[in-house]
């Protein structure tokens, strides 16, 4: 068995891989029980004259590609979420050329599931934003997006959460959104975990009471909301709010800790998927969700159960960074072919991170062909002067 000598407490330590890697095979989303998207990654381009910091250069062949394999496996594709560093790196005109390119390669694929983050991230938050200027900014992407034929993921607004006085500021701007879409939305709650700025979304620090807020809005709207995203990184608040919704609006689980559990569900009630991690591991996710779907349900936890000590890794704080883990993972697995990344963030983690990293992806099963994951890890290594 190969091994590779890894960073470990301060010292090199051997591990030898002894993952088996789940075999990529195509499916169809009609297979699953549950409604599944990937918030996809973008690739960088690395050969691009540009300064990395300011101006994001994007390889759109691997991109698009990278897209097409998640649709091969029968996932849905959430575009231009932070997954792909939205507001973290890509902008709003880099986001509106990404949702543009990947809604016209949908269109050549009838079936498929793609829904696209629309913000307010072209307005910058500030003393002088007022609610209606971020209403006309939600609009304006929305409207771009619908142009296209796109379906709306409505992500949080960072102008708003600097900008609201109380929970009657979002309650104004959700019921205003809400009213104008063409299609039901999934409204995107980021926890302060993820973005900083988010803090006190729905007008409360208190999440159980912000979660009042946004239960209202959406009672209040239900035709117009297919369902709802949150990322609190809670099984707790998730389970108690899913047990509130309206009939026939969805749970989204976006709690990369305790995702497993959560889409299987419970005799109340379960939760559909639009994850981070699902980039990551896109075959194991698509396996689980069609054994779950045959009843099989040993055997979609015991491939997904293994992926939770990796995506809680990937995912640790500060849980901004987990782009990082994300493209790592797709660059061992020989989807893209550097560790490169918009805004420089292949820095935002640590050798020691990476390289346990690479151990839990390995037991896994997540890496796809272990001796190319070998021969990568020990590249990384190199630059960081291991040999």
């Amino acid at each position: 068995m190969a091994s590779i000598d890894l960073p470990l407490e301060g010292r090199l330590v051997s591990y030898a891989l002894k993952g088996r890697p789940v075999p990529f095979r195509k499916r169809d989303a009609a297979a699953f029980p549950r409604v599944a998207f990937a918030a996809a990654h973008v690739v960088a381009d690395p050969l691009a004259d540009n300064d990395p910091w300011l101006n994001p250069a994007i390889d759109w062949e691997r991109t698009l590609a990278f897209r097409h394999r998640v649709w091969d496996l029968g996932l849905g594709v959430a575009e231009a979420m932070d997954t792909a560093q939205r507001g973290m790196g890509l902008g709003w005109p880099e986001a509106r050329e990404l949702i543009r390119r990947a809604l016209a390669e949908a269109r050549g694929r009838p079936g498929v599931l793609i829904a696209c983050g629309a913000g307010t991230d072209h307005l910058a938050p500030g003393p002088e934003v007022t609610i209606d200027d971020i209403l006309e900014a939600y609009e304006s992407q929305i409207e771009t997006i619908e142009a296209e034929g796109g379906r709306i993921i409505l992500m949080a607004s960072r102008a708003l959460a600097a900008a609201a006085g109380s929970p009657d500021d979002y309650v104004r701007v959700y019921d205003r959104i809400l009213s104008q879409v063409k299609q039901p939305v999934i409204i995107h709650w980021l926890g302060e975990m993820f973005d900083p700025a988010l803090e006190g979304y729905w007008g409360n620090s208190d999440h159980m009471a912000a979660m009042k807020t946004c239960l209202k809005v959406i009672e209040a709207h239900a035709d117009k909301v297919d369902g709802i995203k949150i990322s609190l990184l809670s099984k707790e608040k998730e389970i108690v709010m899913r047990r509130q919704l309206p009939n026939g609006v969805r749970m989204y689980t976006g709690d990369d800790f305790n995702y497993a559990e959560l889409i299987a569900g419970d005799e109340q009630g379960h939760s559909d998927a639009l994850l981070g991690i699902f980039d990551a591991i896109a075959p194991v996710a698509s396996a689980a969700l069609e054994a779950l779907g045959h009843g099989r349900n040993g055997e979609f936890f015991d491939l997904l159960e293994p992926t939770v000590p990796l995506s809680r890794h990937i995912f640790k704080a500060p849980t901004r960074f987990y782009k990082t883990g994300v493209v790592f993972l797709a660059y061992l697995n020989g989807l893209q072919d550097h560790f490169a990344m918009i805004g420089g963030q292949q820095s935002a983690r640590s050798l020691t991170h990476l390289s346990e990293l690479f151990r839990l992806a390995d037991k896994a099963g997540a890496l796809a062909d272990p001796e190319l994951a070998l021969s990568r890890m020990k590249r990384v290594l190199a630059v960081h002067g291991i040999d």
